[in-house]
């Protein structure tokens, strides 16, 4: 039987929330810093610019290239 080693983490939302879930990643009080999450993350926003996304994004540039299509 493998035994998993679950230990509490603080997850960090982009707007600064903090709450502790338990996990396998890292170690006991490590903190996990969110760069997208439902505020930031346009399946939540329905925007493809918001966030980290812009005009480089590859979503930007597929809508450029093939945009007309639709």
């Amino acid at each position: 039987m493998i035994k998993v080693d679950y230990h509490k983490i603080t997850i960090v939302t982009t707007d600064g929330q903090e709450f502790v879930t338990r996990s396998t990643y890292g170690k006991e009080g490590d903190r996990v810093k969110l760069d997208r999450d439902p505020l930031t993350h346009p399946a939540w926003t329905g925007s493809f610019t918001s966030g980290s996304a812009s005009k480089t994004s590859k979503v930007a540039k597929f809508n450029n290239r093939y945009g007309d299509i639709f």
